[in-house]
């Protein structure tokens, strides 16, 4: 028995458990480790590739149980989130069809799947990324309910947006559109120790840590936003 091909795919199942773990802490409304085993869910989501190549064992089978644990861990979870927001945001209005808003935030796992899907059968995505990854939008949409107990008594301003039911709509459509958009994000993946080649990355990474040095939780939407932004403004350098 080749115990060697079973690693990268319990690997997956890992991924796959912590998703269902953060499930079991938003239903709590423990954001924080529902944020913690996402996080993790997400760490073992690249190993689970990196041993695959490593022990030449990727195969169909790994590549639709990657798929269908981040639909869990980057896809369930990150709507469950915006649901949970969207419910506060409307506990107030719960008459007649307000009832139904807060299952708009079911949106992001709708654009996730698809995303998901599209993601298997789509060459291009080798070396780069079309659309905004899912581990990047449920990073985003985690970070969101923490900056809002973190921050929201520093900032009114924090405190209503995030509070704002039409924000949270209008945030839950961009997020399901990024994930599908035809924009190309660039990897993080470094397969030359060359600095002029892995200068986007580099800059990124820097610019990242000192966020989360300086801001904490409101760092990471800010480190998406600037991910898509410094991928559409490298798009823009490459076209000239």
């Amino acid at each position: 028995m080749n115990i060697k091909k079973h690693i990268p795919n319990l690997i997956t199942l890992i991924n796959l458990f912590c998703g269902c773990v953060a499930i079991v802490f938003l239903s709590r409304n423990s954001f924080e480790m529902a944020f913690i085993f996402v996080c993790l869910g997400i760490f073992f989501d690249f190993f689970d590739g990196f041993f695959a190549r490593l022990f030449k064992v990727s195969g169909p089978l790994g590549l639709q149980l990657d798929s269908l644990a981040d639909m869990v861990t980057c896809g369930v979870v990150p709507g469950f989130v915006m649901y949970r927001m969207m419910q506060e945001s409307s506990i107030f209005m719960y008459e007649g069809h307000m009832q139904l808003f807060p299952y708009l935030g079911f949106i992001i796992t709708l654009g996730s799947c698809y995303r998901l899907a599209k993601f298997n059968i789509d060459t291009r995505q080798t070396d780069s990324f079309i659309g905004l990854p899912t581990p990047a939008n449920a990073l985003f949409i985690l970070s969101l309910p923490l900056v809002l107990q973190n921050y929201s008594q520093e900032s009114l301003i924090i405190l209503e947006i995030l509070t704002n039911k039409w924000i949270l709509l209008f945030i839950t459509l961009c997020s399901a559109y990024l994930l599908n958009a035809e924009i190309p994000l660039f990897s993080l993946k470094v397969k030359k120790l060359s600095f002029k080649e892995n200068a986007l990355q580099i800059v990124f990474l820097i610019v990242s840590i000192l966020l989360v040095v300086l801001l904490q939780y409101i760092a990471i939407p800010l480190i998406i936003v600037f991910y898509v932004l410094l991928s559409v403004i490298n798009n823009l350098f490459l076209k000239k």
